[in-house]
């Protein structure tokens, strides 16, 4: 069975090698006769293929412009039926030798499924109703020199999928959709928020403290200058120098770099928006988060109700909020409240079977309970406040309970979604907070944050009450189509070398 199976494998590939040598075959036969398709420089459209359809009755009888893929044809003698795709969908077009000329006809028939073609002619209905154009000319605008994947199995390996995400583009009209509203999130996002008075700018990737977040940064060297620098892990630092300089309300939307694993929602290079403004606190923050995610949530679905995999998720009503504390003891049982020592706190770990590591203090336990005990639950949106100062060294202390701090985490689907502060302006205190982040470097904490010096200059420059925010952009667009893993709303997600 194996032998029989390798024997169909090798004859199959020996059928696609011959039809790939058919193709350049006709390349050259064209280039030969002088209508070369890469001499080609410009063609003008005058209409996508669902512009046509939509407008069908003002455009019977006209004559229309498009160009796209071939992705079905049809010889029937003296006259055939092809099927183009663009980026709006796919329109039917009936090409007649008498209607296109006999030489035009004759080469029409050697074009094959994937070339890219322009064609011009008049709209109209065929006899079956199909909404069509009837082709008054034919220009091949581009040779395919490879085989699309069989048209009924489209796609399905997902490995090529990623690895070739032009081909899943053309096989696969769900993921040029996914691709399409990524692009209304982003453009809804920025709309909103330029309507707040925000202001979009732009700081730097590559960095010589990769700070603001609790990850491992990616390393590189700078030769001009003979300096190790990283690529960044957040955007907040550049960020609030931009608060301290007078810029009262600013965002970024860029990629952030990460040295760590792969899953459904990682992937080490991401898309990350921050925004900070001047004279508000976490709870501007919750806010601006609720009214932003209606608004692109409606922008781009048309509706205030997301469904997500067996969930639907309510954006309409007003957003849950809850403390940490109350959280962990709503779903675990365990009141952090009645707990004051990290003995205590360790102890309650050990009996609820949760690992901490030895440099845990009572605050990194409570996140531990946390994320085993509560994230799960969240699925309608959420936001989780107060958290324990261990974990929130950028964060201003609650003046009525200085081990917690004023943040917040947007929970929805069981996922962190965003993150906020109200920011620490105390230069004395950011030192302190970034004094216990180096011992917990030098305790082998390899996301622990480096002191930087020149932003707490900066806060001693000043910096006025703010309150900022992260939102996970893939995380956002996977909510809004629908998507199972991160990889699906990354046009190029990271993916291993074939070569390893």
């Amino acid at each position: 069975m194996a032998q029989e199976n390798n024997n169909q494998n090798k004859n199959q590939q020996q059928d696609i090698n011959q039809l790939l040598k058919v193709r350049r075959e006709k390349l050259a036969a064209l280039q030969e006769a002088g209508k070369d398709p890469f001499q080609i420089t410009k063609f003008d459209v005058t209409h996508h293929s669902q512009e046509v359809k939509d407008n069908f009755d003002a455009l019977e009888g006209t004559r229309v412009t498009i160009a796209g893929r071939m992705m079905f044809k049809r010889v029937m003698g003296k006259a055939s039926f092809c099927n183009i795709q663009d980026l709006k969908g796919d329109i039917q077009c009936y090409v007649a030798r008498d209607s296109i000329g006999e030489e035009s006809y004759a080469d029409f028939k050697k074009y094959d499924v994937g070339d890219i073609l322009g064609i011009s002619g008049e709209v109209f209905r065929t006899k079956t109703g199909e909404k069509s154009i009837h082709a008054a000319s034919v220009t091949l605008l581009s040779k395919s020199l490879q085989i699309l994947p069989e048209k009924y199995h489209g796609l399905t390996d997902t490995d090529m999928r990623y690895r070739q995400r032009y081909v899943d583009l053309i096989m696969n009209a769900d993921v040029k959709e996914t691709f399409v509203k990524r692009s209304k999130v982003l453009s809804s996002i920025r709309r909103y928020l330029d309507d707040q008075g925000f202001m979009e700018v732009e700081t730097p990737m590559l960095v010589s403290n990769a700070g603001g977040a609790a990850a491992r940064p990616f390393e590189t060297h700078f030769n001009a200058l003979d300096e190790d620098l990283k690529l960044r892990i957040s955007l907040e630092l550049y960020l609030k120098r931009l608060i301290v300089g007078g810029m009262e309300r600013v965002y970024e939307i860029g990629r952030v770099f990460r040295n760590e694993g792969v899953d459904t929602r990682h992937n080490p290079e991401f898309t990350l928006m921050e925004l900070y403004q001047a004279y508000t606190d976490y709870h501007g923050m919750m806010d601006l988060t609720e009214n932003l995610y209606r608004y692109v949530a409606k922008e781009v679905t048309g509706s205030e109700i997301l469904t997500y995999g067996e969930h639907q998720m309510d954006l309409s009503k007003p957003f849950e909020r809850i403390t940490m504390v109350d959280a962990v003891k709503k779903y675990s049982g365990v009141d952090f409240n009645e707990i004051h020592t990290l003995e205590e706190a360790r102890a309650i770990a050990k009996e609820k079977h949760i690992a901490f590591e030895e440099h845990h203090k009572k605050g990194d336990i409570l996140n531990l309970f946390f994320e085993e005990f509560v994230e799960e639950h969240l699925i309608q949106p959420t936001f989780v406040m107060d958290h324990p100062i261990e974990i929130s060294p950028l964060t201003k202390k609650k003046p009525e309970n200085p081990e917690y701090v004023e943040r917040f985490e947007f929970f929805m689907n069981g996922w962190e979604m965003a993150n906020a502060y109200s920011e620490l302006n105390d230069p004395i205190d950011q030192r302190a907070r970034f004094a216990a982040q180096e011992e917990l470097l030098a305790a082998g904490d390899a996301e622990a944050n480096h002191t930087d010096e020149d932003f707490l200059n900066a806060l001693c420059i000043g910096m006025p009450p703010t309150g900022g925010i992260g939102f996970g952009i893939d995380r956002m667009v996977m909510m809004m189509t629908n998507s199972p893993s991160i990889r699906d709303v990354l046009a190029f997600p990271t993916m291993k070398s074939l070569d390893k």
